[in-house]
């Protein structure tokens, strides 16, 4: 009885152990099958080559700050009340054109005083001449003492000097009259009127902004790998948005707003430092042609700028960078496996970018489908660069 209770325990024994060793194999030739099903795998991507074309430049940047060159304050001179505003924003003014009128109610009566003191002074010197030249006859014929004489003398001359100090005043007073218009400083248009008519100012107080703002101007930093390909002269194009344009059709200017869809155009000013300088950044100077009208001196947002003079470039598409910060890419094998590779670029034109190093021309990079993607992964690459040759790459 026991040698049958062993025995069938052994059996049991030897059931259980090859179950679980079958499970195990089982288990391991799934994961091996899984493991080279993955392999095997082939993703279906889109891809381009890396190829040399002509580039134009795009640059956005998020703001910009215009700038006139020829732009002045009309200051008040005397202080007083604003009484008239002849010349409205946007109104095109010459150097002297009067902007406002002041008013100082002080200033007649101070011009009555000094007008009645310089006709007191006046008579004050007949007086004196008088007594003056009748004392000379007298000298002449000593019927008079030094002393009498040097005294009509010394009347006379203060009599002199009394006037000129009281015609003196009055020209001042003139001078502050003539302030109270508040004139333009130089040829230009009306940007700002900072006061109103009826306010009360105070001498020195900016009351407009005035300016030619044909040529508007702005900097803009760029790395040194995207100055190189800059040149002063060189034309660019530049659109805003249309949310910073607050004219519109059916004015004076020489041209509608446009939207969207208007465009100016900039020329390089200046590159500091110069090219021939080493320099990590350098400051480019704009000059923005605005005989539009539409643009302003004031902070714009959202500014793009296309260089209309293009340079040769190895190229991929933007849509190949693998990262944010425009570093990588995964480059395709000839065996279709995918590698993850580190490039340096440069500039864009906002289709393509510029690779300096890390490809070679005829690469095929990838340009979809790369959110998940590792190295090794096998996939059947669809080129759709048009300058490919070829459909496919495998």
């Amino acid at each position: 009885m026991k040698r049958y209770f062993m025995a069938g325990l052994c059996i049991v024994l030897a059931l259980s152990l090859g179950a679980i060793f079958y499970g195990a194999w089982l288990n391991e030739r799934g994961e091996y099958q899984i493991t080279r099903r993955m392999e095997e795998r082939r993703l279906t991507l889109h891809g381009a080559k890396a190829v040399v074309r002509p580039l134009s430049p795009h640059i956005s940047v998020n703001a910009i700050n215009l700038y006139s060159n020829d732009m002045a304050d009309s200051v008040a001179l005397v202080e007083g009340r604003i009484v008239k505003s002849l010349a409205p924003k946007g109104t095109f003014v010459r150097r002297g054109d009067p902007i406002f009128i002041l008013e100082n109610e002080n200033i007649p009566l101070l011009i009555q005083e000094a007008e009645s003191n310089i006709l007191q002074a006046q008579a004050n010197l007949r007086k004196a001449e008088n007594n003056y030249t009748r004392y000379q006859i007298l000298k002449a014929n000593d019927a008079t003492s030094a002393q009498q004489f040097d005294d009509a003398e010394a009347s006379y001359f203060s009599a002199q000097s009394n006037l000129e100090v009281a015609e003196a005043k009055l020209a001042q007073l003139r001078v502050q009259e003539s302030r109270q218009q508040v004139v333009a400083p130089i040829d230009g248009k009306v940007l700002v009127l900072y006061r109103q008519q009826g306010a009360y100012v105070q001498g020195g107080t900016s009351l407009a902004l005035v300016g030619d703002f044909t040529y508007l101007y702005f900097t803009a930093p760029v790395h040194d790998e995207d100055a190189r390909h800059l040149m002063i002269g060189q034309e660019a194009e530049l659109v805003f948005q249309s949310k910073d344009f607050k004219k519109v059709y059916g004015t004076d200017y020489a041209a509608g707003n446009l939207g969207s869809r208007q465009t100016f155009t900039a020329v390089i000013a200046q590159i500091t430092p110069q090219l021939s300088e080493p320099a990590a950044m350098r400051n480019i100077l704009w000059q923005v042609d605005n005989r539009s009208g539409l643009l302003e001196p004031q902070t714009y947002g959202g500014v793009t700028f296309q260089s209309k003079r293009s340079h040769s470039a190895l190229t991929v598409p933007l849509a190949a960078m693998a990262d944010n910060a425009n570093t990588s890419v995964f480059v395709v094998a000839d065996d279709g496996t995918i590698k993850r590779r580190s490039v340096h670029t440069g500039a864009n034109d906002g289709t393509y970018i510029e690779v300096l190093s890390g490809l070679s021309e005829g690469e095929v990079v990838v340009t979809s489908g790369m959110e998940g993607l590792t190295d090794g992964a096998h996939a059947e690459i669809v080129m759709d660069d048009t300058d490919a040759k070829g459909g496919a790459a495998r």
